[in-house]
């Protein structure tokens, strides 16, 4: 089998998803093992249910846990706050000029750190390999669905992510 490759996260990222990972096995899985418990005691399981549901459910804990336990096992933090790096890498927030002159910011991060906004991307990305090892006045060139865009990195900062 071919090796993995790494999954880059960065501190706050990686804690957020411990805390999740100790959620699930701490409060949400033994409250739902008493629920099923209690719905089998009750009788006829066939159509029962506080029993079907709790056991879908169930699955669906037990199915994160371990997808939480296995992204933590291969995880590769890396901890860039606080650090000057002139060129753009893992953990930058980048604001960028595209062509039409509107500024955007972006930080690059673990594919599991990623919001329902466009502010955090990928480190797989298209935008962000894009943007990678580029520095300050460098103009790259983004491979989109639309075709080529060149985009101007204005300015790089090492922030701490949260």
């Amino acid at each position: 089998m071919a090796d993995e490759v790494k999954n880059y996260i960065t501190p706050g990222g990686y804690r957020r998803l411990q805390e999740e990972l100790a959620r699930l096995w701490k409060v949400d899985r033994p409250a739902m093992v008493t629920t099923v418990a209690w719905a089998a005691s009750n009788g006829d399981r066939s159509e029962n249910g506080d029993y079907i549901y709790g056991k879908r459910k169930l699955r669906e804990i037990d199915r994160r846990i371990r997808y939480l336990s296995k992204t933590l096992e291969r995880a590769a933090v890396v901890d860039n706050a606080g650090k000057t790096h002139q060129r753009v890498h893992f953990g930058a927030t980048v604001t960028i000029l595209n062509e039409t002159g509107d500024e955007r910011e972006v930080t690059i991060v673990g594919v599991d750190e990623l919001d329902s906004g466009d502010r955090r991307v990928s480190w797989r990305s298209p935008l962000a390999k894009a943007l990678l090892t580029a520095k300050v006045g460098d103009t790259v060139t983004l491979r989109a669905p639309r075709g080529l865009k060149k985009l101007e990195i204005i300015a790089v900062r090492y922030d701490e992510l949260r």
